[in-house]
């Protein structure tokens, strides 16, 4: 089991917020919302249109001054739903943007554990991890382990964050700074959000970090369906999986890792349609392909694999190690104290 961490303090120069995206999660959200501890400033919750109508439901009932409830007129999905908690908790002066689920799977005493990377500066983002324990994923539904193993490997490719698993884990925790410069508009607004997040993180150069949790399951249905890993999480992270090595081995920057790929596909492209077109030639003929044409086509095809192998070697080690948002925060002092001396110096100007 995952050790329960002390409360903490609330501090008054580190302000901690809450999103919970509700849908049909009425019978549970009060649960939830109860065991928040007070090193929470706010609790937003979020109604994605839920046909149950959870958010008026917490309005009624619920007498916790710091719940705000925010409506979605259109179902958005779970993504949806936590960039509009984001966006109001950034307004709001949140610094540090915890997602717990209002269905209870999540332990919200586990809050400080994801915060603590964060408060210390050594992440900008935090994410639960079912799969550390090896112990509780008997616990675990067979078709959630194959999934998540299918999903995690390909986040990988697609984030670029070799070190992380479960991808799809919902609790995660967030800097503000860091979440202001996310295209939040540009995340995918359904179950793709949190993988989507994860590439949108690397983009930017954020240091992510895996927290273990234990994996909780009670009468609750996943929306985690085969159907999904096939269709959407495929297509979305060959697509994504472009969109990175795009952008960061040959729009902004290029090194031997963008020669390395490009001379492993084209030699592997080449000695696979040089081998296969030579086979069929071969065999059309009814005679044995030679065994230059052979070595021919392995050749390219194994210096090829060699180049890959080369360039994900590269990739795994340029993971980004430093946190972001402090940069960020030296950013915007700097910045404001840049504004500050303008204004003074015009007031200066101005004054007779």
């Amino acid at each position: 089991m995952t050790a329960m961490p002390k409360p903490m303090e609330q501090g008054e120069d580190f302000v901690i917020a809450v999103v919970i995206p509700c849908y049909r999660v009425k019978r549970h959200i009060l649960s939830v919302i109860e065991r928040i501890g007070p090193e929470v400033r706010t609790i937003y919750v979020v109604d994605d249109k839920c046909p149950d109508q959870s958010g008026q439901f917490v309005l009624d009932t619920c007498r916790d001054p710091r719940v705000r409830v925010l409506f979605h007129h259109v179902n958005q999905g779970v993504g949806g739903a936590v960039i509009t908690g984001y966006e109001a908790a950034i307004a709001d002066g949140a610094e540090a943007i915890v997602k717990v689920d209002g269905d209870g799977q999540m332990d919200p005493a586990l809050i400080p554990l994801f915060i603590a990377p964060i408060l210390d500066g050594t992440a900008d983002y935090t994410k639960g991890n079912r799969f550390f324990d090896l112990t509780n994923i008997s616990s675990m539904p067979p078709v959630r382990i194959f999934g998540n193993a299918a999903l995690s490997f390909m986040s990988k490719l697609s984030s670029g964050y070799w070190d992380i698993f479960d991808p799809t884990n919902g609790y995660t925790a967030i800097h503000a700074r860091v979440a202001d410069i996310l295209p939040l508009s540009k995340i995918s607004r359904r179950y793709f959000f949190e993988s989507d997040m994860l590439f949108r993180l690397n983009t930017v150069r954020a240091r992510v970090v895996d927290v273990p949790m234990d994996a909780v399951y009670g009468d609750e249905e996943s929306n985690l369906r085969i159907s999904n890993i096939l269709r959407e999480f495929l297509t979305n992270h060959l697509r994504n999986i472009i969109k990175r090595v795009f952008y960061n081995y040959f729009l902004r920057n290029f090194t031997v890792a963008s020669i390395e790929l490009l001379l492993g596909i084209t030699l592997l492209v080449s000695g696979t349609v040089f081998g296969g077109l030579s086979w069929i030639r071969s065999a059309s003929a009814g005679v044995e392909t030679a065994p230059g044409t052979v070595m021919l086509a392995s050749l390219p095809i194994i210096v090829g694999l060699q180049f890959l192998l080369a360039f994900v070697s590269y990739d795994i080690a340029s993971m980004p190690t430093r946190a972001l948002h402090p940069m960020l925060g030296l950013r915007n002092r700097v910045r404001q104290t840049m504004a500050a001396r303008s204004r003074a110096e015009s007031l200066d100007v101005a004054s007779p």
